[in-house]
């Protein structure tokens, strides 16, 4: 017997397909066209292959834009992962105290990129921010904007600040999961509170942690606004991320294009690894 398919379900996501076309696909088609041609102004464009390519993995400016990015974003997910897990355990699990601070810890996710940078730039001023000023008072050589120490110093505890929540939320969704039967078990067993944490509550929220990592990779291996605003890449190029270099790269349409999208491809793979790492963790639990 032959059943009958309605289609008609295709008309509801229509307006999405066609949204992400305008928003995603044809810009980043207009990109690669651009990456393969050259102009010389007056909208005359010439074929130019994979030259701007070429130039661009043999730019050692970009190499050491891309290895700065990445010890950005492992210095991050090394201070925000286990800071957020170790928020997390300590937050009281019900009552008004568990509202007040899932209240409190969201409070640095709903401030603006732009705005989070204007407020550490002046923070950490040494004539009048509260943190500059501080440090130079107390002995401590500060100036992130002279002293490429200060400047990574800066940005990195900026991040750690507007996103750790993120991953200390996450974390707690988590813990939240998990049965009393088993905390119930381990008590009977007089497990000791490492036992717990490393057999029952690490297990239960590796999902969310794996998310809560892939998120916080992509967020700061796009990072922009922030440290733009605070150091502008500087002192000297100390803080330039891909993603300002990529700014930095002027007009050149050709060395742009290419350039974006060797970074978007980078995020593409890393992602993937991600996806498959937590992919695979499923498989697991689920045997």
């Amino acid at each position: 017997m032959n059943k009958t398919v309605n289609q008609k379900a295709w008309f509801l996501v229509l307006p999405v397909i066609v949204l992400v076309a305008f928003s995603a696909v044809i810009p980043l088609m207009t990109v690669v066209n651009y990456s393969v041609q050259d102009t010389f102004g007056n909208n005359q464009f010439f074929w130019a292959g994979l030259e701007w390519f070429d130039i661009m993995l043999h730019s050692e400016r970009m190499w050491n834009a891309l290895g700065r990015q990445l010890f950005f974003s492992c210095i991050i997910l090394l201070i925000e992962v286990p800071l957020g897990i170790f928020i997390a355990l300590n937050m009281p699990k019900s009552g008004f105290w568990s509202s007040f601070c899932l209240v409190l810890m969201s409070l640095p996710l709903l401030i603006p990129w732009n705005v989070v940078g204007t407020i550490w730039q002046v923070f950490a001023r040494v004539d009048i921010g509260l943190l500059g000023y501080t440090l130079s008072a107390i002995g401590i050589e500060y100036n992130y904007t002279q002293e490429a120490f200060s400047a990574w110093a800066t940005i990195v505890a900026m991040d750690v600040w507007h996103w750790t929540s993120l991953v200390a939320l996450l974390a707690f969704a988590g813990l939240k999961s998990i049965p009393d039967a088993y905390y119930q078990a381990a008590k009977i067993d007089q497990a000791s509170r490492w036992a717990i944490f490393r057999y029952i509550e690490l297990p239960k929220m590796m999902g969310v942690l794996m998310i809560a990592i892939l998120l916080r990779f992509m967020d700061s291996f796009m990072i922009y606004t922030e440290p733009f605003v605070v150091t502008g890449g500087g002192p000297g190029n100390s803080t330039t991320m891909l993603s300002i270099d990529l700014v930095n790269q002027g007009f050149n349409l050709g060395p742009k294009a290419a350039f974006s999208i060797m970074y978007y491809l980078v995020i593409l793979l890393i992602s993937y690894v991600f996806y498959t790492v937590m992919t695979n963790m499923d498989k697991k639990e689920g045997k």
